[in-house]
């Protein structure tokens, strides 16, 4: 059984600090059930936005591990509009901006090709 979607961003949160990182709940979703979208904002001003990945990308073999695809990139601008654009599907999407280095962020967000 997968964590709630609250569970997860606290703990993600926590893991980011812990390892002396930056962290931020930018929009709280459903508790349970929300869509989650990672941004990570790196030290050159550029943001990836990472969101949730299709279920076609999840397998027998671990069905509970949370994975992501890369919805938008660039600045605040191109970051904002994909996420207006998602808002308006999903209301209750949850929204964690992260800075932190590359090892931790790749740990964070398994990324699946779509």
């Amino acid at each position: 059984m997968r964590v709630t979607s609250e569970f997860w961003v606290s703990a993600v949160t926590r893991r980011v600090f812990n390892a002396g990182g930056y962290a931020a709940v930018v929009r709280r979703g459903a508790t349970e059930a929300g869509a989650i979208f990672v941004m990570v904002r790196s030290r050159d001003g550029t943001c990836n936005l990472f969101g949730p990945a299709s279920q076609t990308s999840y397998d027998e073999a671990g069905p509970q591990e949370r994975r992501f695809t890369v919805v938008a990139e660039g600045d605040d601008a191109a970051i904002a509009a994909r996420l207006e654009k998602e808002s308006r599907f999903d209301p209750d999407l949850w929204l964690l901006e992260i800075e932190a280095d590359a090892k931790l962020v790749e740990e964070i967000v398994p990324l699946t090709t779509p």
